[in-house]
Parts: C-alpha cells; sequence; structure tokens
C-alpha cells in the first residue's frame, strides 16, 4: 500500500461521491440530527438504567465499587476504542478511501483489525489478572472498606472483556461513519443500556434470593451490552462487504503490523494516547480524591456526570462524528474555505444549545436531580450532592461541547501534537484547581467537578485560539450579533429557571411523583419555548443558520 499522502486532485473521484463543494447544504445537519435523535434514545435509556440503579442501590460503598469497576474498563476504551484509536483511525481510513479507493481500503481495515484484536486479547488477560492492583491504582481509599475493595476487584474481572468488544465497535463504527452510514453506530449503545436494565430487574432479584450481593448483576449486564454492540454491527459491515478478516496465523499478524496504513495508525496514536493518558490521569487522581472523601462520593459524581452526557453526547458528540470526516475530506482535498465555513457552522451550533443547557445545569440541577433520581433508596441528602456536583460540571458545559469540534479540527490534518499538549497543561491547571476547591475551600466532590468544568472551558479557548492563529479557522461574519442574542435569551431563560427552582418544593413532591414528572416537562417546555422565542424576536433566523 503506497504512503498515505495528500492528493487532492483524487478525493472526490476516488471517494466515489461529488466533490466536497458540491454536497447538499444540508447534509451535514441531517446526518448530525440522526446521530443526535439516535444518541437521545441511547442517554433515554441510560437514564432509565441509572434511574433504576439509584432507586434499588441507593448511594453507598457498594455502589461506589461498582462505578469504580465499571470505570476501569471505560478508562481503557479511551486507548483502544472511541479516544486514541478512533481518533488516529479515522483520519487514515477516510485519507485512503478518498485517495487509493475502496478495494485497497479494505485491507487496511482488515490489517488494522488484525492488529487491534491481538492487542486486545492480550490486554484483557491482563487487566483481569491485575484487577486488584488496577483498583487500588484508581480508588485506594475503598480499602477503608474491605468488603467495597474486593467487591470492586470482582467486577472488575468480570467487565475487563468488555473494552474488546468496545473496541471492534469502535473500529466497525469508524468503517460506517467513514462510508456514511451513521445510524447502526448511532444507536448500538441503546443495547448496553437495555442488557444492565435487565440484569437490575432480573438479575439483582435472583442473586439477593440466592443471599449474594444483587449488585454483582449489574456486571454481567455491562459484558453482555458489549457483546451485543458487536453483534449488531457484523451483519452490516458484511452486507456492505466490509467486514474484515481477522488474521490468526504468525504470517498474517507480521502482514498486518507492516502495513503501512497500520503504521500510520500507530504514529497517530502515539501523541493521542498521550492526550487521552493525561485526561485518564486527570479521572483517576479525581476519583483517588473522591474514595477519601464521604462514601458516596463517587457514586454522587457518577449520576451528575451521567446527567451531563446528555448535553455533551447530543451536542458534542454527534456534531464531532459527522465533521472528523467531511472536515479530512475538505482538508485532503484543498479546500480550506469549505473546512473553515464547517467549524464554524459547528460552533454557532454549540453556542446556540449549549448556553441554554449550561444555564439550566447552574440554575435549575436540584429540581432535575429530584425528579429524575429522588425515588427508592436516594436519600434527600443525596439530591443536594448530586445537584452541586452537576452544577460544577455545568459550569464547563460549554467548553465540553466546544472541545468535540475543535479538537477534529486538528486531527483532520492530522495534527494530534497540538491538542496533547493543550491536554497537558490543562491536566495541571485541573490539578491545582483541585487542591483549591476540594482542599483549600473545602467543597468536596462538587469542587473536582467544577476543577474538570473549569479545565474544559480553559482548553476549548486554547484550542480555538491555535486553530485562528495559524488561520485554519476564518470566523465568518455575524458573530457579535450572534452572541448578544444569545445572551440576552439565555438571561430570560435562567429568571424562568431560578423563580421555578425556589417556588416549588421539589423535595416534598417526592410523594406524588407524577406531579413532580409533570411539572419539570411544563417547566421544560416553557424553557424551550422562551428561549427560541427570544431569539426569533431578536432576529436570529434558526433555520437559515441550521440549513447553512
Amino acid at each position: 500500500m503506497a504512503p498515505l499522502l495528500p492528493n487532492p486532485a483524487a478525493v472526490a473521484a476516488a471517494a466515489g461521491h461529488p466533490p466536497a463543494h458540491t454536497l447538499p447544504a444540508v447534509s451535514l445537519l441531517k446526518a448530525a440530527s440522526t446521530v443526535s435523535l439516535l444518541t437521545l434514545a441511547s442517554r433515554v435509556t441510560g437514564l432509565a438504567r441509572d434511574l433504576l440503579m439509584a432507586s434499588l442501590f441507593g448511594a453507598n460503598a457498594l455502589t461506589d465499587a461498582f462505578n469504580v469497576a465499571f470505570r476501569i474498563p471505560n478508562l481503557f476504551r479511551r486507548f483502544f476504542a472511541e479516544g486514541a484509536f478512533s481518533q488516529a483511525f479515522i483520519p487514515v481510513l477516510a485519507t485512503s478511501k478518498a485517495q487509493q479507493g475502496e478495494d485497497a481500503t479494505r485491507v487496511l481495515i482488515a490489517n488494522v483489525a488484525t492488529a487491534l484484536t491481538w492487542v486486545l486479547l492480550l490486554t484483557c488477560v491482563l487487566g483481569v489478572a491485575g484487577a486488584p492492583v488496577l483498583v487500588w491504582a484508581l480508588a485506594s481509599g475503598m480499602r477503608q472498606s474491605p468488603e467495597a475493595y474486593d467487591a470492586a476487584v470482582l467486577m472488575t474481572r468480570w467487565m475487563f472483556p468488555y473494552i474488546g468488544f468496545m473496541s471492534l465497535v469502535a473500529l466497525s463504527a469508524g468503517v460506517l461513519n467513514t462510508w456514511k452510514h451513521f445510524t447502526v453506530p448511532a444507536a448500538s449503545p441503546v443495547l448496553l443500556n437495555l442488557s444492565m436494565i435487565g440484569a437490575a430487574l432480573l438479575g439483582a432479584p435472583q442473586l439477593e434470593a440466592r443471599g449474594i450481593e444483587p449488585i454483582y448483576s449489574m456486571a454481567g449486564g455491562v459484558l453482555l451490552g458489549g457483546v451485543l454492540q458487536l453483534a449488531v454491527q457484523i451483519p452490516v459491515l458484511a452486507r456492505m462487504g466490509l467486514l474484515p478478516r481477522i488474521g490468526v496465523t504468525w504470517r498474517a499478524i507480521r502482514m498486518a503490523w507492516a502495513d503501512p496504513g497500520v503504521r500510520k495508525v500507530l504514529s497517530l496514536m502515539g501523541p493521542i494516547l498521550l492526550g487521552v493518558g493525561v485526561a485518564q490521569i486527570s479521572l483517576m487522581i479525581n476519583t483517588q480524591i473522591a474514595s477519601y472523601l464521604k462514601p458516596g462520593s463517587v457514586t454522587w459524581l457518577f449520576y451528575a456526570d451521567r446527567l451531563m452526557e446528555f448535553p455533551t453526547a447530543l451536542l458534542g458528540v454527534a456534531l464531532g462524528v459527522v465533521l472528523t470526516p467531511q472536515l479530512t475530506a475538505a482538508k485532503a482535498a484543498g479546500d480550506a474555505d469549505r473546512y473553515s465555513a464547517m467549524l464554524d457552522w459547528g460552533l454557532r451550533i454549540v453556542v446556540l444549545l449549549a448556553v441554554p443547557c449550561a444555564v439550566a445545569l447552574l440554575t435549575f440541577s436540584k429540581p432535575l436531580v429530584a425528579t429524575l433520581f429522588h425515588y427508592g433508596k436516594l436519600q434527600d441528602g443525596d439530591v443536594g450532592q448530586i445537584a452541586m456536583a452537576l452544577s460544577g460540571y455545568g459550569a464547563g458545559l460549554l467548553g465540553l461541547v466546544a472541545i468535540k469540534v475543535l479538537a477534529p479540527g486538528y486531527y483532520a490534518s492530522q495534527d494530534v501534537r497540538t491538542p496533547v499538549k493543550i491536554a497537558i497543561s490543562v491536566l495541571v491547571i485541573t490539578q491545582l484547581l483541585n487542591v483549591a476547591l476540594v482542599w483549600w475551600l473545602r467543597i468536596g466532590h462538587a469542587g473536582l467537578a467544577l476543577s474538570i468544568g473549569l479545565g474544559a472551558l480553559i482548553n476549548a479557548l486554547w484550542l480555538l485560539i491555535g486553530l485562528l492563529r495559524r488561520g485554519s479557522y476564518q470566523p465568518l461574519p455575524g458573530w457579535g450579533r450572534f452572541i448578544l442574542q444569545v445572551v440576552a435569551a439565555s438571561a430570560l431563560l435562567a429568571t424562568l429557571l431560578v423563580w421555578s427552582s425556589y417556588h416549588f418544593d421539589w423535595l416534598g413532591l417526592r410523594a406524588a411523583k407524577w406531579q413532580r414528572i409533570g411539572l419539570l416537562a411544563a417547566l421544560m417546555a416553557a424553557s424551550a419555548a422562551l428561549y427560541f422565542g427570544a431569539l426569533w424576536a431578536a432576529g436570529l433566523k434558526l433555520r437559515k443558520m441550521l440549513r447553512r
């Protein structure tokens, strides 16, 4: 296979579709909307899963154990799945498809799959054997409760193979997204949530009847979810003729590692691994700190983080999934105007939707948490603790979402070093914030969430300044007026949410479950009408902007 070097003249023709500038104006919006809607289904089922877990298990040392054990395979996912691997694989795959055609790209996919599979197999064996060391490294404070520590080790061993399945899911998703098939990859996470819901409803009572801690059922649900997510991707890849053959002989493995495309992915993964490692080190430090705080702190942060995934996934992930291959194609074609215009479009969508979401998390977190989680074994005090963490995350929501648009701007140019350097600097800043917020100001686990939020804002601003300075991104006219329109509409939204947060007794409505849910739904609908109505009154042509 020839080296993957830019060849602008071959991009559109070899890719099998019209040149980038002839694509329909609404294609990005349509693709992003599809991914966003399917991601919404995933997040809704995920929320149902978390609500069920909160009701059945509460927030205690054993739920902390599960969340620590679940975090370990998810940590490794950032290396082998949608983190370093996807960020390196998709640009190489898109470039190969554009320049060398589909036949050569199928060979690349097979070789990457072979190399990845054997690395994953070795990693899973080592992870299962080294589970005690991993739990100690992530949450040594759990040794204060030997029962919880042992439970975390056992559940880590059960769930660690999950990373193998999810990494192959990430490879499949990268292939399908590059061929502009977004539906199955975006919908497959629903299967994990359904598996965990089934484990909670069916498995937990069975274990409890046998005198076994019911929380262990959730580990089986996670592993089954990983198997199912990979299983639904295989028929789609086979139907498209893209299902890779995994080499099992020593010769096939050597050929896979010798492929220039595989080596290119590895060379790009190096700096990205460092950047992802920086993020995971930050997560490990935060989990370590939380394990030494009040029992339940890890779980409070977990539930707050789960709520944060709604806006970050619906906005940031959806935009990132759609923009990354498009930005790569524009860059390879030398179409600087289209590349810059797509970044501008993505950032305007981020500001339009992330700012009101951040306002809601900062002013309305307690009603949200109370309505969603305040059932069963979850106590009044837990609601306040989760709400504090949610507000901390909300302070940095704009940054968390914007990173998903700005970072692909660098990856499309196969520049992974700049985001890594920024991430390392932000890690240092985040830990300094942890010292100030957690230890000096003593705001506990909420300080951990706030430090992450503030770090994300710094990270996003740094990435934006870099793109502006190198001239890759040139903002289109109208930003000043657009920001004023969003700020004015968000101020009106904040007024409504602050009033409703204090006017109603959200904790006292626990017994009137459906009344509280109906009240929240009505306020959310009124908030959306107020925000978008204010934008319309201020002269923002929303449809024109979305279809631009």
